[in-house]
C-alpha cells in the first residue's frame, strides 16, 4: 500500500466517525444495552447478521427495486466515508440499533414488570422473547420509527446529513413513497427474527458481558426514543413543523398506552411469571431480589 492510499484510506476510516457522531453515538448506546442484555458473542453476531441483512436490502433495492421502490444514493461523500458498494456503511448500520432498540421495546411492552428500590426489570422469559408477538411488534415499531425518519433524511440537505439520497419518483409521504415502508416492514421482520434465532438457544450460566446494569431493561426503550426524539428535534431544526407535528401526534396516543400499561404492570406479576423468569434466566437481578 503507498503512502497516498494508505493516507486516504486514514482519511475515509476517520471521516466515517466524524461525519456522521449521533449514529455512533447511538450504536455506543446500543452496545452496552445489547452486550448487557445478551452477552459480547450473541450482540457482534446479531451485529453482524444484522448488517448483512440490512445491507442486502439496501443492495437490493438500489439495483432491483425490491424491498423499498427505486431509490438512489448520491455519491458525495465516497472520498470522506466508507461505501460499500454503492451503499454508505452508516445507514446499514443505523439499522441494527434500530432493530435492537425496537424488539427490547417490545419486550418490554410484553413482558410482566417488577421495581424494587430504584430499579426495574423485565420478567420476560425465553417464550416471550421468541414469541410471534415480540417478532410482529418489534418489526412494527421499527417501521414506525422509519416514518419519522425517512422524511427527515429525504431533507438531509438542509441539515448535517446531506443530500445523501433520493427516490425515482416523489412519494406521497412527504415524498417518501409508501413501498419504502413495506420494505422497511419487511426487513424489520426479518432483523428481529435473525436477533430471535441468535438469542435461541439456552444457556444454564450468563453469556459473557451480561450484567445487571441499574434500570437494564430500559435501556433498549429509553434508546428508541431517542432516535426519536433526535429526528423530531431534525425535522424541528430545518422549519418542516407540520412534519414534526404528524410524527408527534402518530406517537403520542401508542406512548400513552404503553406507559398507562406499563405503570398498572409493575409488581402485579404472578409467581408463575416470576418462576418462569427465574428458570429461564436465573442470572436475572431479579431473582435475588425479595419479593414485596
Amino acid at each position: 500500500m503507498s503512502l497516498a492510499t494508505g493516507s486516504a484510506f486514514l482519511d475515509i476510516a476517520v471521516g466515517t466517525f466524524t461525519m456522521r457522531p449521533y449514529v455512533f453515538a447511538f450504536f455506543a448506546a446500543y452496545l452496552p444495552a445489547c452486550v448487557s442484555h445478551v452477552g459480547w458473542r450473541r450482540t457482534m453476531t446479531f451485529t453482524v447478521s444484522g448488517y448483512l441483512i440490512a445491507f442486502a436490502s439496501e443492495w437490493l433495492s438500489i439495483n432491483t427495486g425490491f424491498p423499498y421502490g427505486w431509490y438512489h444514493y448520491i455519491d458525495t461523500t465516497s472520498s470522506k466515508e466508507l461505501w460499500v458498494a454503492g451503499v454508505p456503511f452508516f445507514d446499514s448500520l443505523s439499522y441494527v440499533f434500530l432493530a435492537y432498540c425496537s424488539y427490547a421495546t417490545a419486550l418490554f411492552i410484553l413482558s410482566p414488570l417488577k421495581s424494587w428500590r430504584w430499579n426495574l426489570a423485565t420478567l420476560e422469559t425465553r417464550a416471550i422473547r421468541r414469541s410471534l408477538s415480540a417478532l410482529i411488534l418489534g418489526a412494527f415499531l421499527q417501521t414506525y420509527l422509519d416514518i419519522v425518519v425517512d422524511p427527515a433524511a429525504l431533507q438531509g440537505r438542509r441539515w448535517f446529513l446531506g443530500q445523501i439520497y433520493g427516490y425515482r419518483e416523489n412519494g406521497i409521504h412527504f415524498g417518501v413513497p409508501l413501498s419504502n415502508y413495506w420494505g422497511w416492514l419487511l426487513t424489520s421482520f426479518c432483523l428481529v427474527a435473525a436477533f430471535q434465532q441468535i438469542d435461541a438457544r439456552r444457556l444454564e450460566n450468563p453469556p459473557k458481558g451480561v450484567c445487571n446494569l441499574p434500570f437494564r431493561s430500559l435501556l433498549g426503550p429509553v434508546l428508541y426514543l431517542s432516535v426519536l426524539i433526535f429526528n423530531i428535534a431534525m425535522t424541528f431544526l430545518i422549519g418542516e413543523r407540520f412534519m414534526a407535528l404528524c410524527g408527534i401526534l402518530m406517537y403520542t396516543l401508542p406512548l400513552v398506552i404503553v406507559v398507562i400499561l406499563a405503570l398498572r404492570r409493575v409488581n402485579r406479576y404472578t409467581k408463575k411469571e416470576l418462576g418462569e423468569h427465574v428458570r429461564d434466566y436465573p442470572w436475572s437481578p431479579a431473582a435475588t431480589t425479595p419479593e414485596k
